[in-house]
C-alpha cells in the first residue's frame, strides 16, 4: 500500500480525511501513483497535473523521504520507503508571493 498525503483543498475535493492509501500495479513511480489516485478519485483529474500533457501543475510539488521529487521524471522509480509504505508520498501546494 502506497501512502499519499494531499493538501487540504484536494482532500476536501476528494472528500477524504487524512492520508490516502492506494495499491499501485507494477513499478511505483510518480506517474503510476497519480494514475491510481485519479482513477480512484476522478474529481482530482486536472488538479495535480495537466490532463493533456500529464505535466505537474506549476504550483504543485512532490516530496518523499525529505527529498523534493518535483523535477524528477514521472517514470523514475520512487524510494523504497515509499514503495513499502514506510514513508508517504506528499503532494504539496507550493506558495508564492512577496
Amino acid at each position: 500500500m502506497i501512502r499519499i498525503v494531499l493538501p487540504t483543498h484536494l482532500r476536501k475535493l476528494a472528500r477524504v480525511d487524512g492520508e490516502v492509501t492506494l495499491d499501485v500495479d507494477g513499478r511505483v513511480t510518480q506517474g503510476a501513483i497519480l494514475d491510481a489516485l485519479e482513477a480512484r478519485y476522478p474529481m482530482l483529474r486536472g488538479t495535480i497535473r495537466d490532463q493533456v500533457t500529464q505535466r505537474r501543475r506549476p504550483f504543485v510539488r512532490f516530496f518523499a523521504c525529505e527529498q523534493d521529487l518535483s523535477h524528477e521524471p514521472p517514470d523514475a522509480p520512487l524510494p523504497d520507503a515509499v514503495t513499502t509504505g514506510r514513508e508517504p508520498f506528499l503532494v504539496v501546494g507550493a506558495m508564492a508571493g512577496g
